[in-house]
């Protein structure tokens, strides 16, 4: 299984982090898929994050899993709101289409239907 997680890097007692997609077998600075991004905690206010949105986005079609700090990385960043709101403007349009579709094929269906079920003997 591939999985987001943070790779560390920097020298000793200044940590720097790159986000990496890794097979969940390899160790934490094991060798590596590809790097998505890097988090700098020890920036002056607030820390760095940079990810590469189109590459983090392809992983997590395919199935790769954020570990937790990763996924709270991507929510600070604004790259899971984003997703979720294509995700619901989707479903929306779909359903939306999928309603108009249903007024365009039979809107006289529909009154029969009506008529129909209310005339009870």
């Amino acid at each position: 299984m591939v999985k987001l997680r943070l790779m560390r890097m920097g020298r000793r007692h200044a940590p720097t982090y790159r986000i990496v997609a890794i097979d969940s077998r390899m160790r934490r600075d094991g060798r590596f898929l590809e790097i998505v991004g890097h988090y700098n905690p020890r920036t002056s206010g607030e820390p760095e994050i940079v990810v590469k949105d189109d590459r983090v986005r392809y992983w997590l079609d395919v199935g790769a899993q954020p570990s937790e700090t990763v996924q709270s990385l991507l929510r600070r960043s604004g790259m899971l709101g984003r997703m979720d709101q294509e995700k619901k403007d989707a479903y929306l349009r779909e359903a939306l289409e999928r309603r108009s579709l249903e007024e365009q094929r039979s809107p006289d269906e529909s009154l029969d239907e009506f008529e129909g079920g209310s005339a009870r003997g």
